[in-house]
């Protein structure tokens, strides 16, 4: 996925210049204002909006950390092991996002989904309903926002 030049100099985003490895990359970081984390009745802290979003919203672009197989087995024995992705079209590898993917709370039939952007080490989170102000903002951890195959852990 890819977003619209339009998009992403908007002034609703934040957009971060690095210079890296002797090439100018723009970097670019977006988390909808009226985003913000809080504390949630049973699931410790989520992600929730002040504002009405429509359906199919862009609402966060997160840089990723990229790790090999050898960081996961690493990882997979710490409390990380809860906030990684498996990344890469062969699942090789993992990653840990930026921003506030983190903090999204499951749900098997969530108000968002997520894409990743392997060639561009960035993950989208996107609605997929409209959502009202003050609810919590889910995905799937399954990857798709209905998928209900069983997870590593007992989900509602």
């Amino acid at each position: 996925m890819s977003l619209p030049r339009s998009l992403i100099s908007s002034e609703k985003y934040g957009q971060i210049s690095a210079n890296c490895s002797r090439k100018n990359i723009l970097i670019t970081i977006m988390i909808l204002p009226c985003l913000f984390i809080s504390l949630t009745e049973n699931m410790g802290k989520g992600v929730f909006t002040s504002e009405r979003l429509e359906a199919q919203t862009v609402i966060e672009v997160a840089p990723v950390i990229v790790m090999d197989a050898n960081d996961r087995k690493l990882l997979d024995q710490t409390l990380l092991h809860d906030y990684i992705f498996e990344w890469g079209t062969e699942r090789n590898q993992c990653c840990m996002a930026l921003g506030y993917v983190p903090m999204y709370n499951h749900s098997f039939v969530s108000n968002c989904e997520y894409e990743m952007d392997f060639d561009e080490h960035l993950i989208y989170i996107k609605t997929v309903r409209d959502i009202e102000p003050g609810e919590e903002l889910f995905i799937n951890y399954n990857g798709d926002w209905n998928d209900e195959k069983p997870l590593w852990f007992e989900a509602t």
